[in-house]
């Protein structure tokens, strides 16, 4: 079946409508916490019920609930004491609020904790307090970025299931539900009040959980076509039993609900991930040379986003969920904004794979990460520099709201001038390939103005872009009387057309383009009623040779010979030779004609003599 024209049916729009709203219902309402924080009770404790921080988030111990009441890393909460059976009752919620190592409770909470005697610390019961968790411009800048990309994660997710559904987009959509960088703390704050709620929430996250991670196998075993063969085929039988095992190990992982000490478990559960993780890149890595040319480009830009999207976000969650990472830590726990912003990078790998699956062809994957990476750095720089002056500026000044709202505009905007500035010199120093194409296409371009015929700005128009940017085809069709013939063409067999009719469906999604003589992309799914070349000799952009009054010609160029889409930079140069293709064929025209002006003049001079 062919997955460009299935349709969603009714029951699948339901489920994907019920998806893409549980993944929106936890973490939209984290949108509201850089304006209403929550609270802390600033302990943090792991699986086995071991307190191994007593001040973070907090900045100072004096600040910190737990500190201030003698806690201290090392104190064990009493499990069997503090357990959810039965559902519903104080000591369960006390224990859900402190319960999987991150604590965002709601203003004003209260919570007992029942410790067990350590060392020369009798047994006790604790009463604590939330405080008002610290909040920042640095820290609130982070939450929202991750918040807008979490959202933009899941809808772009979903827009793949609409738009091509099959288990290659349903398998990545329950991969994005569960594992996005949008944080649900604000969600499971508020089902604190509800124990039995809370647990039942807690029961579906683990089967997302487990769901999301074989999706992320399922996807990586039919990316991008939509379907998978031979040994690939047979592995996807696998995937029922790795979600039974997945599901029980991340049920597990839940016993310290009911009185288990679960460390081991839990991070079993997390390092599960990173198995997946390795397992999904192994499956890219060994599928990629099976793939056509124009597929191989496509999933290189999967590969790299599962690089760089899938490790950032186990380790956010394993730095905020566990303490594994305790010791690298000096002890303490992560900052929210570094785990922030490793949330933040994982919205990478669904910008990559939404370019991948709804695009047949892509531009090399080089140029996104070179892009990327420069604004990383770009971001970086200023965030390491001035995170602690704005604080201190904050306290120092009290500016108002409307205040940092400006500056933290103007310094987005110089952000985005330093980045392209910074992307053109990359560019300029990094793509030499393309330097040279574009020294030559500049001496082209002078070269079509000094033409001397038609024939010879069509050759210039298709055999040196063909050879220079190593295109799988070229032509040029010239417009007689709403006909597009074709003049000159490297790539286009003896079986295709030789004209085109200037009302083709091909062009019908981009008249007024043609209109304004701008390039514009030739859709891959799109029906034609001419006969076009196949595969990557198939043209994917169209730019037209024309003046405001006149249409002169339509030069049609094919992808990259190595299956690569034309980039920004290659679409402006070609836009340049056609621009000056237009001045010489109004030039040549015009000439054409005073030549016949000059013929018939000297004809009827000749006639009044002869008689």
């Amino acid at each position: 079946m062919n997955c460009s024209t299935t349709r969603l049916g009714p029951a699948g729009r339901v489920i994907l409508g019920v998806v893409t709203l549980y993944a929106l219902l936890l973490i939209a309402p984290d949108m509201i916490r850089p304006f209403k924080p929550l609270a802390s009770f600033g302990v943090s404790m792991d699986s086995n019920g071991v307190i191994y921080d007593a001040v973070s988030p907090f900045e100072h111990p004096e600040s910190s609930p737990a500190a201030g009441a003698g806690i201290v890393p090392g104190d064990r909460v009493d499990l069997g004491r503090m357990t959810c059976v039965p559902v519903g009752t104080d000591a369960c919620a006390s224990l859900l609020a402190i319960w999987g190592g991150v604590t965002f409770v709601m203003p004003g909470a209260t919570v007992t904790l029942q410790l067990l005697q350590v060392e020369e610390r009798p047994p006790r019961a604790v009463t604590l307090t939330a405080a008002p968790r610290p909040r920042g411009l640095l820290l609130n800048a982070v939450l929202m970025l991750d918040q807008l990309a979490g959202i933009a994660v899941v809808l772009g997710a979903a827009w793949l299931v609409w738009l091509r559904p099959g288990a290659m987009t349903w398998g990545f959509l329950a991969y994005a539900a569960e594992f996005n960088p949008g944080q649900p703390f604000v969600f499971y704050a508020f089902l604190q009040h509800w124990p039995r709620l809370y647990v039942a929430a807690a029961v579906i996250a683990c089967v997302m959980q487990a769901a999301g991670y074989v999706g992320l196998l399922l996807f990586a075993l039919r990316v991008p076509t939509g379907h998978s063969a031979g040994a690939w085929a047979r592995a996807e039988r696998a995937l029922p039993a790795v979600f039974a095992v997945l599901l029980l190990l991340s049920l597990a992982s839940l016993g310290n609900l009911f009185g288990f000490r679960t460390e081991a478990l839990s991070r079993a559960s997390f390092l599960a991930g990173f198995a997946v993780a390795a397992a999904a890149l192994a499956i890219l890595i060994g599928r990629r040379h099976m793939l056509a040319p124009r597929d191989y480009q496509r999933i290189r830009w999967v590969i790299w986003g599962c690089v760089i999207g899938l490790p950032t976000y186990q380790v956010a969650v394993l730095m905020q969920s566990t303490s594994l990472f305790t010791p690298l830590l000096g002890g303490g726990s992560a900052p929210e904004y570094l785990t922030g912003l490793l949330y933040l990078v994982n919205g990478v790998l669904c910008l990559f794979v939404v370019e991948a699956v709804r695009r047949r062809t892509v531009i090399n994957v080089s140029i996104p990460l070179r892009r990327a990476t420069l604004l990383a750095l770009v971001l970086s720089l200023p965030a390491f520099l001035l995170h602690q002056q704005i604080e201190v500026i904050d306290h120092l000044l009290h500016l108002p709201e409307w205040a940092w709202f400006l500056l933290a505009s103007l310094l987005a905007f110089m952000i985005a001038r330093l980045h392209d500035l910074a992307t053109e010199i990359a560019d300029h120093l990094m793509d030499r390939r393309f330097a040279r194409a574009e020294h030559h296409l500049r001496s082209v371009a002078r070269a079509i103005q000094h033409a001397t015929s038609r024939a010879e700005v069509d050759r210039l128009l298709v055999q040196e872009p063909a050879a220079t940017l190593k295109l799988a085809s070229a032509a040029v069709f010239r417009d007689i009387d709403g006909v597009l013939r074709r003049s000159a063409a490297v790539g286009w067999e003896a079986d295709t057309s030789e004209t085109i009719d200037a009302a083709d469906p091909l062009f019908a999604r981009s008249a007024h383009k043609m209109r304004d003589e701008t390039p514009f992309r030739l859709h891959s799914d799109t029906e034609s009623n001419a006969a076009l070349p196949d595969d990557l000799a198939r043209p994917i952009l169209a730019v037209p040779v024309a003046s405001p009054r006149q249409t002169f010609a339509m030069a049609l160029y094919g992808s990259h010979e190595v299956g690569t889409d034309l980039s920004h930079r290659e679409r402006a140069l070609l836009a340049e030779l056609a621009h000056r293709a237009e001045s010489a064929y109004a030039y040549l025209e015009i000439r054409r004609l005073r030549h016949r002006v000059e013929a018939l003049e000297q004809r009827a001079q000749v006639a009044p003599a002869a008689e």
